[in-house]
């Protein structure tokens, strides 16, 4: 697969760019002073890559500057042109107002322009979007990167300078799951192991989410089956009676379950607390007594005027010893009054406590009674109906809970079997990764070859690729320069030497991948930017060796990322390698020869 043609239906505004077979320049020079200073040039050295992109059926985004200004693209259609790995070509139409509707024409002579043709001389037209792109990834049969489409690989095929911030993972790339997988694969390990080990753990965090959904459902209710299953049989043995009970208009049972009760349990209590009662009764009738008895009735005074009546002397020492003698026993006769006061006023709560239980008791054995003597039938029917009402409610809660409870057990084992598989993919993921590292001929190794000996070419420093697993069985990727020991360096911190790592890691896959159906072409953005003149030098050359041996490399860049060269020594770029020249003096050096967006 390797780009050939792009153009539109607008040639005026949009001409064709026809691309090499080998290297491809997309060239930007600033004529004007006052710009050179500028960051962006809004030249559409970018844009043509975006454009590439958008033909090859990238998703709809509002962002995107056609959807964006769509007033100013409403009326355009892109074609563009590819070819195929056995020489045949197949040209794509895409539309601005239609975006999801796709045309597709085979052909086998290249640089031609269908932007006219016939709706009935296309193979495939109107086709929906989401077939047009099943369509294509059947047509380009990259076999090499299946079981993923195509458009995987092109956010490492069209490289803007928004995707050399990170070697692996690009902007667009925010789960792992969602590139460590398909980057395994292209660097030969087993996929499936990595991919699988992913699935698993959203397998597990999915059932252990639903475990603590159940737990909360649950709340503090008993997580004990066999109890819960114990309390549910008994409710529904009591619910079958009643049942029973009612479907034979029958309450001999119920009158005889009534009249235990009363027998057994009302009557008893109500003997119990008669006795305690009487027993209470008799307690504070015994105090009342005390505390009448315990009044002093003698009074010195009295005396006194007695004696002095019948003429009998009554000396006053004698009156002051027993008074003495009456404060004496009034102190001590107080203290135990107000012991039996206390006394008697707990007893009289306990009175009151009996007193209310058997008034409670007397109704409870009224209402039974009721029941017993009573001639309504219905009503006694509808008793026992309301409480199997109760009964049938408890049985539903607990067979509610008894559900949950055994869907708690099933997650537990799904849980403890999903966590052995995920660790039986975490040693399988690792020993995969012992063997491609371990093993000269694997594809990873010709692999990381390749990107150490491109590094080498450019900067004169070997660079190690290396692939391995983290604590959680997931690989980790990493792209490093070496000193001169062959120790990693933090050189690759860099943007200049991050930015060359993608260049390198891009062409060693394509490189690796030459005796296979894979891609064959990459456009890199701003490519020689920030590099110094002889790096540039060495880079260019190890692109036009690649080219040599069938590899498609489209670079863009501004005239001043050109090395500063010896008249003797001649352009950087032959004027055939040169695809597409823009320039800052007005519309006509633009990319869209119209006003600026």
């Amino acid at each position: 697969m390797k780009l050939s043609r792009i153009y539109s239906n607008r040639p005026a505004v949009f001409g064709p760019v026809d691309f090499l077979p080998g290297l491809s320049v997309v060239f930007a020079e600033i004529r004007l002073p006052q710009n050179r200073t500028k960051d962006t040039h809004n030249l559409g050295k970018t844009t043509l890559g975006r454009l590439v992109d958008f033909c090859l059926l990238s998703g709809r985004d509002p962002r995107f500057f056609l959807f964006k200004h769509r007033q100013m693209f409403d009326g355009f259609v892109f074609l563009i042109e590819i070819e195929l790995l056995d020489g045949s070509y197949v040209t794509v139409r895409r539309g601005v107002s239609e975006p999801t509707k796709v045309a597709f024409k085979r052909h086998h002579a290249r640089s031609q322009n269908y932007a006219e043709l016939p709706v009935a001389q296309w193979d495939h037209v109107d086709v929906p979007f989401e077939r047009a792109k099943d369509l294509l990834d059947g047509i380009l049969d990259l076999r090499a990167i299946s079981p993923w489409s195509y458009r995987r690989a092109l956010g490492y095929l069209l490289r803007t300078q928004d995707d050399y911030r990170d070697v692996f993972q690009l902007r667009n790339g925010h789960k792992h799951v969602d590139w460590k997988p398909f980057l395994a694969h292209v660097l030969g390990f087993n996929s499936a192991f990595v991919e699988g080990l992913y699935r698993k753990e959203a397998e597990l965090s999915e059932k252990q989410s639903t475990v603590q959904a159940i737990r909360a459902e649950i709340g503090s209710s008993v997580e004990d089956v066999s109890k819960v299953e114990g309390m549910l049989l008994l409710k529904q043995k009591e619910a079958e009676k009643k049942q029973g009970l009612l479907n034979a208009f029958d309450f001999r049972g119920a009158d005889k379950e009534r009249t235990r009760a009363i027998a057994d349990d009302v009557d008893a209590r109500i003997a119990v607390l008669n006795a305690e009662r009487y027993s209470l009764a008799h307690a504070k009738r015994k105090i009342d007594a005390s505390l009448e008895e315990e009044q002093v009735l003698f009074d010195p005074d009295d005396a006194q005027r007695l004696f002095a009546e019948v003429g009998v002397t009554f000396p006053g020492q004698l009156k002051k010893d027993y008074e003495q003698l009456i404060s004496f026993n009034r102190a001590i006769t107080d203290e135990r009054r107000q012991y039996l006061q206390e006394e008697r006023i707990e007893i009289e709560a306990s009175l009151k406590r009996v007193a209310a239980e058997l008034a409670e008791l007397g109704r409870r054995r009224s209402e039974m009674l009721a029941f017993l003597t009573g001639t309504d039938v219905f009503a006694k029917y509808r008793r026992v109906s309301e409480e199997l009402v109760g009964l049938n409610a408890d049985i539903t809660s607990l067979e509610r809970q008894r559900g949950y409870l055994h869907r708690l057990q099933e997650m537990r084992t799904e849980i403890r079997t999903l966590t052995d598989e995920k660790g039986r993919l975490q040693t399988e993921v690792e020993k995969d990764v012992e063997v491609q590292n371990s093993d000269g001929n694997s594809l990873f190794s010709s692999i990381r070859i390749y990107f150490s000996e491109i590094v080498e070419d450019v900067i004169d420093r070997k660079a190690l690729l290396s692939v391995a697993p983290n604590q959680q069985g997931h690989l980790e990727f990493r792209a490093e320069i070496l000193d001169e020991s062959g120790n990693a360096t933090s050189a690759d911190l860099g943007h200049t030497y991050r930015k060359l790592l993608c260049v390198a890691f891009d062409m060693a896959v394509l490189r690796a991948g030459l005796d296979k159906r894979a891609p064959r072409f990459v456009y890199h953005d701003g490519v020689f930017e920030s590099l110094d003149d002889r790096k540039k030098t060495n880079l260019l050359a190890v692109m036009r060796k690649y080219a040599n041996i069938g590899l498609q490399f489209v670079v863009t860049l501004i005239d001043s990322e050109l090395p500063a060269r010896a008249e003797s020594d001649g352009p950087m770029f032959a004027d055939g390698e040169i695809v597409l020249r823009l320039h800052d003096e007005g519309p006509e050096g633009r990319l869209f020869k119209m006003a600026a967006w």
